[in-house]
């Protein structure tokens, strides 16, 4: 359906990377205002792959690739988690032969392609004149060269791993906190009931907040995290104290996916790469686990101490949203139209310092945010340092 432009004009959502929940209400927020302020509002299939994918001709069927949004379909879908436009990690401007579609097949035959002019004309094509996608580094980065090609952008923040620079808060960071939380809570009892180490390995792959703030909260003991390549031999030592000062006998430590101990480097699950060139990691904790145990007699009298060891993965991305990941998606949702009746583009919504913002778009691409390890870790004990809360970020140490 082309040209589905209406009195104020067409915005076009997309979600893209992995889900969190937050994205459907962020979705619902934009969308409904929209449509009451005169707007038409269109969601992009997965990512940016439903735009690549389109097929710009009158009469084809490219419900496959968009759907018109309405406030029956985002109230319906505006309380759950994950994404109901789902999502990808494709990169229209890196696209492996075998992934374009075949339509385009004739036009970008090399093994690499860039696929931006064939976006340029869906959108045009769609009648779009404002483009809201919500994501990651990996998809705001994308973002920012459509802007750079004339595309009308206003961005929000989405990712687990709260690494988007420029912003405190990106949707989806709560509820990964909070259930690293309850899980970790919950697998104590099994740990103090068998007298092991418990090791928990969480999402992280440059940036070590979803192991750091559940530490500072309480669940765990330690945090080995991706910004401080630590000593397997003094985590092991601060384990068997933790373990022994604990009346039932166990001891936690967080391991960001991303972690590295002296003499190691990062853990894939294999060698495939997604679009954006990142492998899959996965298996840290097992090798921090084995290490461990291997290492435990030197510290605990000669014995050895068993592990539980457990990857949290998916299960503190799917569900639900917590309270924050239901209020901040609304925030940031009603600032992106507000920019957008503004005339205003270009923008990423955010959060600095407990008040909802907007900065430049490019500011994803300027810098990569990572936790300040001299400020806020403390490498002697392997876990979070801070000294006085006062005026600081509700988060901590996710202010840069």
């Amino acid at each position: 359906m082309a040209n589905i432009r209406t009195k104020k004009g067409v915005i076009a959502i997309l979600t893209g990377g992995g889900d969190v929940p937050g994205l459907n209400p962020a979705i619902r927020a934009i969308t409904v205002r929209a449509i009451r302020e005169g707007y038409q509002v269109i969601g992009l299939h997965r990512g940016w792959a439903g735009i690549i994918e389109l097929k710009p001709e009158q009469g084809a069927d490219n419900s496959n690739c968009y759907q018109v949004l309405t406030e029956e379909v985002v109230n319906r879908a505006g309380r759950t988690g994950g994404t109901f436009l789902h999502t990808s990690r494709t990169h229209p401007g890196h696209v492996a032969k075998d992934d374009v579609p075949e339509h385009l097949a004739d036009s970008y035959d090399a093994a690499m392609n860039d696929l931006t002019p064939e976006v340029l004309k869906n959108l045009e094509f769609l009648g779009v004149d404002y483009l809201v996608p919500i994501g990651g580094d990996d998809t705001l980065s994308y973002a920012v060269r459509l802007y750079r090609e004339g595309v009308k952008v206003v961005a929000m923040p989405k990712t687990m791993d709260n690494d988007v620079a420029g912003t405190d808060y990106c949707i989806g960071f709560s509820t990964c906190i909070t259930r690293t939380i309850m899980m970790t809570d919950s697998l104590r009892t099994s740990a103090g009931s068998h007298e092991r180490f418990l090791v928990l390995e969480v999402f992280g792959r440059y940036a070590g907040f979803t192991a750091m703030l559940p530490t500072m909260a309480g669940a765990a003991n330690r945090c080995v995290i991706p910004e401080y390549k630590f000593n397997m031999e003094q985590l092991t030592e601060l384990l068997v104290k933790d373990r022994w000062a604990n009346p039932s006998k166990y001891s936690v430590v967080l391991v960001s996916e991303g972690a590295m101990f002296e003499g190691s480097d990062m853990v894939f699950r294999d060698t495939a790469k997604d679009a954006y060139g990142h492998a899959k990691l996965g298996g840290v904790g097992n090798l921090v686990s084995a290490k461990l145990k291997e290492l435990s007699p030197k510290y605990n009298h000669g014995k050895s101490v068993d592990v539980i060891s457990q990857k949290l993965g998916y299960l503190v991305r799917g569900g639900n949203p917590d309270a924050i990941d239901s209020i901040v998606p609304v925030a940031y949702g009603n600032l992106a139209l507000d920019l957008i009746l503004k005339g205003i583009h270009g923008r990423l919504v955010v959060l600095k310092n407990g008040r909802y913002d907007d900065v430049p778009v490019d500011v994803v691409t300027r810098y990569k945010k990572y936790v300040n390890v001299e400020k806020h870790y403390n490498t002697e004990r392997l876990r979070p340092l801070y000294k006085s809360f006062e005026m600081q970020p509700l988060f901590i140490m996710t202010s840069e």
